[in-house]
């Protein structure tokens, strides 16, 4: 076992660097949930039918800055900044001048410089314990923030909680001892000694960065440093929710929701490709926890989307024991939806859920669940050919074709105009593209916004697109933004200050002041994998590599390089790496170069 990952590693590596996939990991494995490899000689006997592996790595960070010091009881916290032995010897235990100390009143704010998951561990190399200690031993308060306003804040100040990772608590640190706590996500910590009468003296104050250790296989750069910001961001995003399962956020909710996980699918494909946390996340645990009759999530539009999800994974890998596998389950779902068809076509549930912003526009809902209905059927058709299954085809083929019968009108909603875009249903007036385009990324959300630039590629409004993703992710980087968010609105802004700052007085706190619907406040995540769809939407359209036949037998490379000077980057696929680059040449023509593996036909 241990080798075969070892090769699976080195394949991924492989092709990174030569374009080249292993035929033996040209389909990634989707099986149950992780087995332990070999453990050590003397404990396999007894610990191996209990044991369970964690795919993740660990590596230790130290801060990169000291945000802020109390005014008193610090003393020399840029020793925290400095790496240590790792391991406390009792000659130096005393010494104050060579370790950063905490006593009476005293706090300390790191910075790790971005975003990250895992968790915080303290080692104490001396301590003075207070009289109310439980023996030899020192209490700290451990505040995790995506923002500084995050981990100077107290659970219940301005929607700050304690839910699904716990960022606010109470450590016991013993006398040249370590403790470790967490897991969350988190860029700045905030230490606090807890007792007046207690004194400690650090040998470290680490973060745990704990992660999938899965090459990037798509790589995009160009001529435009914010456009590439915005590349890199997604990507870093995306990594950081894919921990045991593919979370929707690594803060909150740190769960699987499938609305939320098609943007996250894209990216995932287009950036690390496929992969087996992928598969475990749309295959057996979805089964395993939405068993039919239920919906997933409980949520009848989020199994449309797990449908549209799992077609777009087949489209991208081509492999047909994927379709295999969720066959059974397809079936049953089709026969559960059919009965909310009615005689003309229109498609809908009775209480329909796109995202939040749409939650209280049911004209908006019911046209997007309408559309949705046919990109899911489309899927079904796509997947019943690749298992031989001609009766479920057929019938795929006409409900997509009655759905698009009825044309729903996108009374004039930017998240009902991209799905009706993208489902190729247009009604008589104000084309889709058109809603979708007005007032560039006014109106835009960081889940539906990956459909709308979709959308507006769709239209032939590219240059639109490339300016949105400029002006709405941009927008966060240039805030302090190093993952994007659960939510974002332009208006934000005004009067607001930046997440790797204290809220200057007079302004208000950009993370603590705003948001809205169910994420309000210092709640709000800041590392939402549905927030990550520009990378996907930049290597389908600006790098413009999609597949024509499932698994990219046949892909085409349509580059749209707009006002950009240059880009090159590269598309990860089952036979490996398509490799594009495109410049505009002093004469003013536009040069292309494409390296694909040569088992794909590319159609320019």
């Amino acid at each position: 076992m241990k080798l075969s990952l070892t090769i699976a590693r080195l394949c991924a590596f492989a092709a990174l660097t030569t374009g080249a996939f292993c035929a033996s990991n040209l389909f990634a494995q989707s099986v149950e949930p992780e087995k332990a490899v070999a453990l050590p000689e003397g404990f396999a006997d007894d610990l191996a039918p209990n044991a369970v592996q964690d795919q993740r790595v660990r590596q230790y960070l130290y801060a990169k800055r000291i945000v802020a010091v109390s005014e008193t009881g610090v003393k020399n916290p840029e020793f925290l900044l400095k790496p240590v032995l790792g391991q406390t010897s009792t000659s130096i235990m005393g010494d104050e001048d060579q370790a950063c100390v905490l006593s009476k009143g005293g706090h300390i704010l790191l910075d790790f410089g971005c975003e990250i998951h895992g968790s915080f561990r303290v080692e104490a190399r001396d301590l003075k314990p207070s009289k109310n200690s439980v023996g030899r031993t020192v209490r700290l308060r451990i505040r995790f923030g995506e923002s500084v306003d995050e981990a100077n804040s107290t659970v219940g100040e301005k929607g700050a909680v304690n839910e699904h990772s716990t960022r606010d608590q109470i450590i016991t640190v013993p006398w040249l001892g370590a403790v470790e706590c967490g897991e969350s996500a988190f860029r700045f910590v905030r230490i606090d000694l807890v007792d007046d009468d207690a004194k400690i003296i650090f040998d470290s104050a680490r973060a745990i960065f704990i992660y999938r250790d899965v090459p990037r296989l798509g790589q995009f750069k160009c001529s435009d440093e914010r456009l590439n910001k915005v590349w890199d961001v997604s990507a870093r995003t995306m990594l950081l929710t894919m921990q045991q399962y593919v979370f929707e956020g690594a803060k909150r909710d740190r769960l699987v929701w499938y609305g939320d996980f098609t943007p996250q699918t894209m990216t995932a494909l287009r950036v690390y490709g496929d992969s087996k946390v992928l598969r475990d996340t749309l295959g057996y645990y979805a089964r395993e926890t939405w068993p039919l009759p239920k919906w997933m999530n409980g949520m009848p539009n989020y199994s449309l989307w797990w449908l549209i999800t799992i077609g777009d994974l087949y489209r991208h890998t081509g492999d047909p024991e994927l379709v295999k596998e969720q066959w059974d389950y397809v079936k049953g779902l089709v026969q559960q939806l059919l009965p909310y068809i009615d005689e003309n076509g229109k498609a809908g549930f009775p209480s329909p859920f796109l995202d939040w912003p749409t939650a209280d526009k049911p004209d908006a809902l019911n046209s997007g669940t309408h559309a949705m209905f046919a990109l899911g059927f489309d899927r079904v058709a796509e997947m019943a050919e690749v298992v031989g299954d001609k009766e479920t085809e057929k019938l795929a083929r006409a409900t997509a074709a009655k759905v698009r019968s009825y044309k729903p009108s996108n009374v004039g909603n930017k998240q009902a105009a991209a799905l009706l875009e993208l489902a190729d249903i247009q009604k008589d007036g104000e084309s889709n593209v058109d809603v979708v385009a007005k007032g560039g990324p006014k109106g835009f959300s960081t889940f539906y916004g990956y459909y709308m630039l979709e959308a507006l590629s769709k239209g032939g409004k590219d240059q639109v697109a490339l300016d949105v993703a400029r002006d709405y992710w941009g927008a966060m980087i240039e805030r302090g933004a190093t993952t994007f968010w659960e939510d974002f609105d332009l208006d934000w802004l005004e009067n607001a200050g930046r997440i790797d700052e204290a809220t200057p007085e007079g302004m208000e706190s950009l993370h603590g002041d705003r948001g809205a619907y169910c994420y309000i406040g210092l709640r709000h995540s800041l590392c939402h994998g549905w927030a990550s769809g520009p990378a996907a939407w930049i290597s389908a359209h600006v790098m413009g590599v999609t597949p024509l036949e499932p698994g990219f037998k046949k892909a085409q490379v349509k580059p749209f390089l707009g006002d950009l000077d240059w880009f090159e980057g590269a598309v990860p696929t089952p036979y490996g790496q398509i490799k594009v680059s495109c410049k505009k040449n002093a004469d003013g023509k536009v040069e292309t170069k494409i390296d694909a593996p040569k088992e794909i036909e590319i159609v320019r």
